[in-house]
């Protein structure tokens, strides 16, 4: 009996890495598509708008998931947490990168953006007991210096950072707080019904901004662009979540976080392919640095877990 629990254990210890991986993997796939098609949005809609209004698409999915599955109210110890993934994922990294996104391309976003892993990861160490060996640092360390030295190239010898870098850098932190907590709330409440009540908690707010944002200019924007929209509200507000949160929830967090090494080269092609974006060396170097670094800190992590 004892030998066939052991045995069982250790398979499902086993498994629960690739699984882990694998679901995150959906997840940045499905979240790669949000920095281009953010940009595409901002060129007819408010940003203020689609930062909010797509929270309130996502949350009456939500809601309506949360009700057809009638699963019971978080408990209240439950609620602070709550509120700080929908501070990050729901209210900050949206409306953060919509501004950012008026004027900054959509494959620079998408280099800066190559910081949250890092960023996650970090902050995963602070919130739990995973305990990355010291090359991981180094390496991701030198990723994030290589993404700071690639946003501070505005196309001259000139090292100088722009404003809608630093509301990039703003959206990377609050993306990362997001990923880190909803983590461990997903092994908790689950991952789908994670998003879901961070949405709804939030709903007030980004409603009376929408409405807001709606009155003050009348939104009107082509078939592409509300297109875009609908997919950042359903897509990257709510089903993307879906998969993140259950790879982060199967773990080990520190190295699923890295799996978002492939959203900026992802992104970056959307942008080529979709945008018609024309790719610079700086942004190909800058994005291969970043992700050569940070892939290096995931084997580093990797042969530490064997």
């Amino acid at each position: 009996m004892r030998l066939d629990s052991s045995a069982i254990a250790r398979a499902s210890s086993v498994i629960s890495k690739p699984s882990g991986l694998g679901w995150g993997l959906l997840g940045v796939v499905a979240f790669s598509f949000t920095v281009p098609f953010t940009k595409v949005a901002v060129e007819g809609l408010d940003p203020l708008f689609i930062g909010s209004a797509r929270a309130v698409v996502a949350a009456v999915l939500a809601g309506t998931a949360l009700v057809v599955a009638r699963e019971r109210l978080p408990r209240r110890a439950h609620l602070g947490r709550l509120a700080v993934v929908a501070a990050g994922v729901v209210v900050g990294f949206p409306l953060l990168t919509s501004f950012a996104l008026q004027s900054a391309a959509a494959s620079h976003g998408a280099v800066v953006v190559a910081l949250l892993p890092a960023v996650t990861a970090a902050l995963v160490v602070l919130r739990t007991t995973e305990r990355p060996p010291a090359p991981f640092w180094v390496f991701a360390g030198l990723g994030a210096v290589a993404a700071l030295f690639f946003a501070g190239l505005q196309g001259g010898d000139q090292v100088a950072l722009d404003w809608s870098d630093l509301l990039l850098f703003g959206a990377v932190l609050a993306a990362a707080v997001g990923y880190a907590e909803g983590g461990l709330l997903a092994r908790e409440l689950g991952s789908w019904q994670t998003v879901s009540w961070a949405l709804v908690l939030s709903s007030p707010l980004m409603l009376a901004l929408s409405v807001w944002s709606a009155t003050d200019r009348t939104p009107t924007a082509t078939a592409a662009q509300w297109s875009a929209f609908a997919y950042l509200a359903v897509v990257s507000m709510f089903l993307g979540f879906f998969a993140w949160y259950r790879g982060l929830a199967l773990g080990p967090m520190a190295q699923v976080s890295q799996v978002q090494l492939v959203q900026p080269v992802l992104s970056i092609l959307w942008a080529a392919l979709l945008l018609r974006e024309h790719l610079t060396w700086p942004t190909v170097a800058g994005g291969l640095a970043v992700v050569l670094c940070a892939g290096l800190a995931v084997r580093t992590r990797s042969r530490h877990l064997r």
